[in-house]
């Protein structure tokens, strides 16, 4: 299988590896039932028919047409998928489910096919890029105008193609050579954008593996780090000492100093209370010393 379709879910911007800031679009590709296959004897060519969401009306033309794949209803859209070569990409069995991880990886270079957005009827300068009139020597009304649309008697008439106003957009269009940039589960990521507005159709076709690219940059958890360094290592893992860390440490060391010096000298054993007793007695036996010496004189 070279293709799938999905759902534009969403557009946001991711990182690579090497900084870069990229714009991303994600598809959601659930639900993706082969629905029928053609084959170049039957039909003329290779190609799978692939179904995508759920129909809520239905006759019992599509609901006998989706009975092959054992379907109790019929997929809302069906799209077909070229198959070139069937000796590489061999043909799914009918009823299969794909998943994008069986089709899509990242590197790999993809075309999405969308309906553009509509913007409804527009004139020539938005529409076709054209330049448009000047503004001086009296073309105040002649900015934005298309200009001559043909020449004279011969041909007489405007040819086919001619580039006009008319109405914008809501036409399939297709975006070559994006990026697939990640493939989680059922969720896509391609780098840039994708032609439709959000929830709308789109079919992923891959052509290709790029060369040149970059994976996507994920965040690593601390279980991922231990389980990625070998045994013996894990010491160099640990946590630097941060300021908090310092400032308690230091505190520590502070407080266990002066407990030190507070701490009465070389195992006394005596408790404060009898050492205040001690002093005040050998204070009051220098003063009965002293008043005997002045008698004595």
């Amino acid at each position: 299988m070279l293709g799938i379709v999905g759902k534009k879910v969403n557009q946001t911007q991711k990182f690579l590896e090497d900084g870069t800031r990229i714009p991303v679009t994600q598809v959601s590709t659930g639900g993706n039932v082969v629905v029928s296959l053609k084959t170049s004897d039957k039909d003329s060519y290779n190609a799978v028919q692939i179904g995508f969401g759920i129909r809520k009306n239905f006759n019992k033309a599509i609901l006998g047409h989706t009975k092959k794949a054992g379907m109790e209803k019929p997929s809302r859209f069906l799209r077909e998928i070229r198959v070139w070569n069937t000796d590489e990409s061999p043909l799914p069995e009918i009823g299969s489910q794909i998943k994008a991880e069986d089709v899509l990886k990242p590197g790999d270079i993809v075309d999405v096919t969308g309906k553009s957005k509509g913007k409804g009827y527009a004139g020539v300068v938005k529409r076709h890029h054209f330049k448009g009139g000047p503004r001086t020597h009296g073309q105040s009304d002649r900015e934005r105008a298309p200009g001559s649309i043909g020449q004279t008697t011969t041909p007489g008439r405007v040819y086919k193609g001619k580039r006009m106003a008319g109405r914008m957009g809501n036409t399939k269009a297709t975006l070559k050579n994006l990026v697939v940039i990640d493939v989680s589960g059922d969720d896509v990521f391609i780098k840039g954008l994708v032609p439709g507005s959000l929830n709308s159709l789109v079919v992923i076709r891959k052509t290709g593996e790029s060369k040149k690219f970059v994976p996507l940059y994920k965040e690593i958890s601390e279980e991922e780090k231990v389980s990625a360094v070998p045994k013996g290592e894990e010491k160099s893992l640990e946590k630097p000492a941060t300021i908090e860390d310092t400032e308690k440490s230091t505190e520590a060391i502070e407080n266990t100093s002066q407990s030190l010096e507070a701490k009465p000298e070389a195992s006394s054993g005596k408790t404060a209370e009898e050492e205040n007793k001690e002093k005040k007695s050998s204070e009051a036996r220098s003063g009965s010393a002293g008043e005997e010496e002045e008698n004595a004189s």
